[in-house]
């Protein structure tokens, strides 16, 4: 089983993100009428606005600074809960896989082409966040990675990539049923990701340290 400490960006990232959240609820706190409703109560639109969720001006009013600090910003407890386990497992596995300077590398880069679609197609007065992109970056990365590497050959393996395809259809043509979910983040980030994974290089891990004949640095892809 994978643990954060075989993943400490994918930690770091995951506290930071938890900060950030914490720091939302002092600035709009979500309220329901009842004590049920607090998981999916927004924070305050004006309050994710004014520390960096997209909006519809971001292009035109060149806040380009929107594009990454959306990708930290949550709209209530469920949002924040279900990113936050959905990069737990994938993000730790990509990283103890693969390395955490690639981890890192396809986390920002996909957020990013996510966070720029949304920009693009974003209504006046609209405004979104979330760390989706990003993750279905991981996602979609860590599908093509598993395909290319000395991974495929294990059956788990395999079986973890079926998997992951099938999450990656879901949440392509899960805003189509849902639609306060930002559907075009989604696909950029599904789509960056599998770029990413078909052009990224993927070796072999090393040899277990018996049949070992020189030293080998620590695998990063």
């Amino acid at each position: 089983m994978t643990r954060l400490k075989d993943a400490p960006l994918t930690g770091v990232v995951l506290l930071f993100i938890a900060i950030i959240f914490f720091i939302e609820c002092l600035l709009g706190a979500p309220i329901g009428e009842h004590w049920y409703e607090i998981p999916i109560a927004p924070i305050n639109v004006s309050s994710l606005v004014a520390i960096g969720s997209i909006t519809g001006d971001t292009f035109p009013a060149h806040e380009y600074w929107r594009l990454i600090s959306a990708m930290f910003l949550h709209g209530n407890l469920a949002h924040w809960f279900l990113n936050s386990l959905a990069l737990f497992q994938l993000g730790s596995l990509y990283e103890s896989e693969f390395g955490s300077r690639r981890f890192l590398f396809v986390y920002l880069m996909t957020g990013i082409c996510a966070s720029i679609t949304s920009a693009l197609h974003m209504p006046a007065g609209g405004a979104s966040v979330g760390a989706s992109g990003a993750v279905l970056g991981i996602l979609g990365a860590l599908i093509l990675a598993i395909r290319r590497s000395h991974l495929h050959e294990e059956r788990w393996a395999r079986f973890v990539m079926y998997q992951l395809m099938f999450w990656a259809a879901v949440n392509v043509t899960l805003p189509l049923f849902i639609p306060v979910i930002d559907e075009w983040a989604h696909t950029a980030g599904v789509i960056s990701g599998l770029v990413l994974g078909f052009l990224l290089p993927h070796g072999h891990r090393p040899p277990p340290p018996a049949t070992r004949t020189v030293d080998v640095m620590p695998y990063e892809g």
